[in-house]
C-alpha cells in the first residue's frame, strides 16, 4: 500500500511539474510561428500595394510645345495612338512640312510598316531654320532628302529614361546622341524636345525644335 501510494504521488507531483511547462512550450510554439510568418505576409501585401513612385506612365507626353497639340479628333494624342507614325504625324499641324519630305522621298511605306520604332520628328518652325534655298535643294535631292529623314529614326522604341545618357544607330546608319533628365532633353546637343513620348500605333515619337543633320 504504502509503495502505491508513493507511486501515485510521485505521478501526480511529475504531472504538476511537467503541465505548465508543456502549455508553455505550445504557447510559445504559437506565437514563434505567428512571428515568423507576418513579417513576410506583411510584405508580400505591401509589395503588390505599392506603386513605383518615380515611374512615368508608358506614352505620356511631356514639354512646352504639347500644349499646341490638338485635344481631340485623329490630331490629338488618342488619335495619335491608333495610327502608325507617319499617318499620326500627317494629322499634327505642326508637322506638316515633314509629312510633305516624307512623302517626297516615299518613306510614308516605309514608316508606317516598321514596327517598335523611335522618330525624332522636327516641327515646321524646325524645317523654317533651315535658309530657303538650301531646304529646297534638299527636297530636289531624294537621296539626300532619305538620308536625312533616316536619320531621325530609331530602330527601336526607347524611353525618356533611355535618352538620359545615350547613343543609338540610326535608319541612316548613322548616330544620334542624346541627354537629359526629367522632362528637358537634347538631341545630338543641338535639338530641343519640345513635346516628348507621343506614342502611335507603331512607333515613340520626340518632337524636336531643331533638323538633324547625319554625322
Amino acid at each position: 500500500m504504502n509503495r502505491m501510494r508513493a507511486a501515485r504521488t510521485a505521478t501526480a507531483v511529475a504531472a504538476a511539474v511537467l503541465l505548465p511547462l508543456v502549455l508553455v512550450g505550445c504557447s510559445d510554439s504559437g506565437s514563434g510561428t505567428k512571428a515568423a510568418s507576418s513579417p513576410a505576409s506583411e510584405k508580400a501585401a505591401e509589395a503588390g500595394k505599392a506603386p513605383a513612385a518615380d515611374a512615368m506612365t508608358p506614352g505620356q507626353p511631356f514639354g512646352p510645345a504639347c500644349a499646341g497639340v490638338p485635344k481631340e479628333g485623329a490630331g490629338s494624342f488618342d488619335g495619335m495612338a491608333k495610327d502608325p507614325v507617319a499617318t499620326a504625324a500627317s494629322n499634327n499641324p505642326a508637322l506638316s512640312t515633314l509629312v510633305s519630305a516624307v512623302k517626297q522621298a516615299g518613306l510614308v511605306d516605309t514608316l508606317n510598316n516598321a514596327r517598335g520604332i523611335t522618330v525624332f520628328a522636327p516641327t515646321n518652325d524646325a524645317f523654317a531654320k533651315i535658309p530657303k534655298a538650301d531646304l529646297d535643294k534638299v527636297l530636289a535631292d531624294k537621296k539626300l532628302l532619305t538620308d536625312i529623314l533616316t536619320y531621325h529614326v530609331v530602330g527601336r522604341n526607347l524611353t525618356p529614361g533611355q535618352l538620359a545618357n545615350g547613343s543609338f544607330e540610326t535608319l541612316q546608319k548613322g548616330t544620334v546622341t542624346t541627354s537629359g533628365s526629367g522632362e528637358s532633353y537634347r538631341v545630338n546637343d543641338s535639338a530641343s524636345v519640345v513635346c516628348g513620348n507621343v506614342g502611335t500605333s507603331n512607333a515613340t515619337v520626340y518632337i524636336v525644335d531643331t533638323v538633324l543633320m547625319p554625322q
